[in-house]
């Protein structure tokens, strides 16, 4: 069906291909007839890619956003809660599994975090397959089980419901196979309209840049930071973006259950400090945009949690309330080697002595990939197991033959094309002066 009174839907992709702005009753019907399936494939992909070369108005994109987060369900709260639900999104990069030391730590600080995450292609699974690491693990919540864990834990964290945003889940599908990922508008769009859904008061945005990210300059990262910060705020969302570091790893786990096991010592209060770092940063800004703290003292209240087992507890009870079995969750949490090993792990040695000046997070993300820790398909299986165990940071001495990484692997021989990736990898060199760790921060837009 293609007509809706004096509505066409060849007549709106016209309209979009000749640069007109599209009326909002106009966006309402499109996105309507392609939610109930009433628009031809080529048609969305025709209308995606009109959008994607002549952009869209500030007006067009927040109609549009209100539209795909009114597609389905969206989700409900006590009112009493209104002021504490918060989130936060990632960009996503190697090793990041800052939402999963976040999210307890923000509900230890007595905030609620209904955060709906997603699973990774590439590089490791997202944060949805490293909690799968963990057996019995339900990322599948209805309503109930959603409000029912933020009623007793403070936190969940589960995938996308078919209801929840549908429009979202079907343009993303088209803009994957039409080369339209990369649109600012469109990208925008998919991220708040999920966020809006959320039914939360706040939300910080953590943008990545750098050789493992999918922005490689700070001056895109910073116009993707600012299109998502204003949409999300036109949804009624106090936000603010941080621009960080993607050129190195996150932390010294990379894979699905190594950095499972990494979350629990953060958690523990022995988390690795850059990885602190973010989790501090992000829960501060948070904690500040509800209005309970400044700033500094919200990093400061986030750390505390992290060292007198706050929000260890409220990982442990977010896991039971989530299917996992209660001893297999306690264990876990007072550190148990509960999760799956691989079969095998070969030690990476240093090529030289010196410090180490570099580690490419984009050579040992790609390695963890092609060795299983994520799908280049949907319909790949990943082997939790498998990934890379950093033994030196940026900066650290090392002698020549000194092992600075653990290749974890399932099958008994490695293919020599990525021993050598994972090789070249690290760089070792003479520093002209003394390395210190620097902040992952580069900017927060607000």
């Amino acid at each position: 069906m293609e007509r809706h009174g004096t509505i066409r839907i060849p007549d709106l992709i016209q309209k979009k291909r000749d640069k007109h702005e599209l009326d909002p009753e106009e966006i309402r019907y499109f996105i309507g007839e392609m939610v109930k399936g009433c628009i031809e494939q080529v048609q969305l992909g025709a209308m995606l890619m009109a959008w994607y070369f002549n952009g869209m108005s500030p007006k067009e994109l927040t109609v549009l956003i209100d539209c795909m987060t009114h597609s389905g369900e969206t989700l409900s709260w006590p009112d009493e809660w209104k002021t504490l639900l918060v989130d936060k999104h990632s960009t996503g990069g190697v090793g990041d599994k800052v939402s999963l030391v976040l999210a307890p730590a923000l509900a230890a600080c007595g905030l609620k975090v209904p955060m709906i995450s997603g699973r990774g292609l590439s590089f490791t699974g997202g944060t949805l397959d490293k909690l799968e690491a963990i057996p019995g693990f339900n990322v599948s919540l209805n309503n109930d089980q959603m409000c029912e864990c933020l009623r007793h834990v403070g936190c969940f964290i589960a995938g996308q419901t078919k209801s929840l945003v549908p429009a979202d889940r079907i343009m993303y599908a088209a803009r994957d196979v039409t080369a339209t990922v990369d649109n600012i508008n469109l990208a925008t769009a998919s991220i708040i309209s999920k966020k809006a859904a959320e039914n939360i008061s706040a939300l910080v945005l953590d943008v990545k840049v750098g050789r493992a990210a999918f922005f490689k300059n700070l001056n895109d990262a910073r116009l993707v930071a600012r299109s998502l910060v204003e949409a999300a705020r036109d949804q009624g969302i106090k936000t603010t973006a941080v621009l960080t570091t993607m050129d190195t790893p996150i932390g010294m786990a990379i894979g699905n259950s190594l950095e499972i096991m990494e979350v629990i010592e953060t958690l523990r209060g022995k988390g690795p400090p850059d990885l602190v770092e973010l989790v501090k940063i992000q829960g501060g800004l948070l904690l500040n945009s509800v209005g309970r703290m400044d700033m500094s003292k919200g990093e400061q209240l986030i750390e505390e949690t992290l060292q007198n087992g706050a929000a260890l507890a409220c990982f442990e009870k977010m896991l039971i309330h989530q299917n996992v079995d209660v001893r297999l969750a306690a264990d876990l949490c007072s550190g148990g080697q509960t999760l799956a090993r691989a079969k095998y792990v070969t030690a990476i040695l240093s090529p030289s002595s010196g410090r180490v000046l570099d580690i490419d997070a984009l050579a040992c993300g790609s390695v963890c990939g092609a060795l299983g820790a994520a799908r280049a398909r949907a319909s790949d299986v990943i082997l939790s197991a498998v990934g890379i165990e950093l033994l030196v940071t940026v900066g650290q001495s090392i002698t020549q033959g000194q092992p600075w990484a653990k290749l974890h692997h399932e099958d008994q021989s490695v293919a020599s094309e990525l021993l050598i990736k994972l090789q070249n990898a690290v760089v070792v060199g003479e520093a002209n002066n003394a390395l210190v760790p620097t902040s992952r921060i580069l900017e927060i837009v607000q």
